[in-house]
C-alpha cells in the first residue's frame, strides 16, 4: 500500500516535536515496599522529524508503548522505551512522558486509620543528542497558615489548602523512591493533608498548622533548601500555589535550578 508519510516534503520545516498525547495505558510501578502498584496513566510521547518527511508513524509509538506496559518500572527504565521508540522511528531525538494517580496509605496522626491517598506523579524521559535525562515529578497537597494573619488577629489565623510541585532530575544510576520525596516535600508545609480524620486528628492537623505558619514563600525556600542538600538530585524545579481561603486568587511562588 501507499505510504504517504514517507513521502518527501518540500517545505524545508525540520519539526523539533510530532507525536502522540493523551493515550491512556496500565503501567505497573514499582513501590518502595518491593511490592507493585497498578496505575493508569496518560503517555505522551514526540520525536523530532526531519524535514525530509510527510510525517511520522503515530502506530509505532502506541506499538512500543503497549509492549513497555508489561514492564515494571522505576521511572529511569523509560530510557529503554524511548530508545525504541527513537530507533523505530529513525528520529534523532524524542521525548516521553507518563503521567498518572500514585496511592499510597496514609495513617491518621493520632488514631492511625489508614486510607489511601493519591498523589499526581509524572516520569519523563528526554534523549537529545545522544545524551539521556530523566526528570521524576510529584504534585503533593499540603496545608498552609498565613504568619501574617496569626500575628493581628485576635483569634484564629486563615489556613488554605495548597499544592507543592516538585521536579528532580538525576542519573539514570541513581534512584528516588516516590514515597520518599513526597514525604520529605510534606515535612515543609504548615500540617500534611490526610484522607481520613477523626475528631482528634483534626485537632492534631489545626493545632499543627497554627503552631507553624508558613507564607508560600516559607514553603518554596524549605523545599529549596532540602533538594540542594539532597546528595542525588542534579536539577530541580518548585512550584506552591496556595488557593487563598479569604482571597480570589492563589498565591504562588517558583524557583528553578
Amino acid at each position: 500500500m501507499k505510504d504517504i508519510q514517507n513521502q518527501r516534503d518540500t517545505r524545508e520545516v525540520d519539526i523539533q516535536k510530532v507525536g502522540i498525547k493523551h493515550l491512556e495505558l496500565p503501567l505497573i510501578i514499582q513501590r518502595k515496599n518491593n511490592s507493585n502498584q497498578i496505575v493508569c496513566a496518560k503517555a505522551r510521547v514526540s520525536v523530532s522529524l526531519p524535514r525530509d518527511y510527510k510525517g511520522t508513524h503515530m502506530s509505532r509509538f502506541v506499538e512500543v508503548l503497549t509492549e513497555w506496559q508489561h514492564k515494571n518500572l522505576l521511572g529511569v527504565d523509560i530510557k529503554g522505551c524511548l530508545e525504541k521508540i527513537i530507533t523505530n522511528l529513525n528520529a534523532q531525538s524524542g521525548e516521553l512522558q507518563f503521567k498518572f494517580k500514585y496511592f499510597i496509605d496514609k495513617k491518621s496522626p493520632v488514631t492511625g486509620y489508614t486510607a489511601p491517598m493519591s498523589y499526581e506523579c509524572t516520569f519523563e524521559g528526554i534523549i537529545e543528542n545522544d545524551e539521556y535525562k530523566f526528570i521524576l515529578g510529584v504534585v503533593v497537597p499540603v496545608t498552609t497558615l498565613c504568619p501574617c494573619s496569626k500575628e493581628i488577629s485576635d483569634n484564629g489565623a486563615h489556613n488554605q489548602r495548597a499544592f507543592i510541585s516538585v521536579k528532580v532530575s538525576y542519573d539514570e544510576s541513581e534512584h528516588i523512591w516516590l514515597e520518599d520525596l513526597i514525604k520529605m516535600v510534606e515535612e515543609c508545609a504548615s500540617c500534611e493533608v490526610y484522607p481520613l480524620l477523626k475528631r482528634e486528628d483534626e485537632k492534631y492537623v489545626t493545632e499543627k498548622a497554627y503552631d507553624n505558619p508558613k507564607f508560600v514563600e516559607d514553603v518554596l525556600r524549605d523545599v529549596v533548601v532540602k533538594l540542594r542538600k539532597h546528595p542525588v538530585v542534579k536539577e530541580f524545579e518548585v512550584e506552591c500555589e496556595a488557593f487563598e481561603s479569604i482571597h480570589n486568587h492563589s498565591a504562588w511562588a517558583y524557583q528553578k535550578e
